[in-house]
């Protein structure tokens, strides 16, 4: 498949001043080239900041993304890739509590939830306090719960917008 391309987006939702430039290096190793993110300060922690760098790579840049990030004790971030021609989307959502999270996604950006996991949800009990949990896990609900005060702080920060050339 080479020669496909997508795109996505690095949300670092809150990083340490002191991990800033080795986020960068790392996005960097995984992109190629320099990476230089415009970090704001993250008004829901202190002495925090957060940034966004959109990117362009092939199918599976998310993923080694996600992994070249993965397991810094006090980053929370996000990392989504569009769908491609024949590759589904995906979003890769960690914080320093949960660890990471991955779900694939479709054209819309929606999590789709494999057949098998609905069908391990619906296995584990008959009770609705069962089935809401099982499916919570299967659609990151606690990651998302951790991360949304950091989201909406970063709701008034800069927007940069991406305009398709060619």
């Amino acid at each position: 498949m080479a020669g496909v391309a997508t795109r996505g987006v690095v949300f670092v939702h809150s990083a340490p001043r002191a991990l800033c430039a080795h986020v960068e290096w790392a996005a960097a190793g995984v992109l190629g080239g320099q990476v230089a993110m415009d970090w704001t300060d993250q008004p829901a922690g202190r002495n925090l900041m957060r940034a966004e760098h959109p990117w362009v790579g092939e199918p599976g840049t998310g993923a080694q993304l996600a992994s070249a990030l993965r397991g810094w004790a006090h980053l929370r971030y996000e990392i989504t890739e569009d769908p491609s021609p024949g590759v589904d989307g995906g979003r890769w959502s960690h914080t320093p509590e949960l660890g990471i999270f991955y779900a694939v996604t479709d054209v819309h950006g929606n999590m789709m939830v494999p057949e098998d996991r609905i069908r391990a949800a619906l296995d584990q009990g008959c009770d609705p306090a069962t089935l809401r949990a099982s499916l919570d896990l299967a659609l990151g609900q606690a990651w998302d719960d951790e991360l949304e005060p950091f989201r909406h702080a970063g709701a008034g920060a800069p927007v940069r917008w991406l305009h398709r050339v060619g």
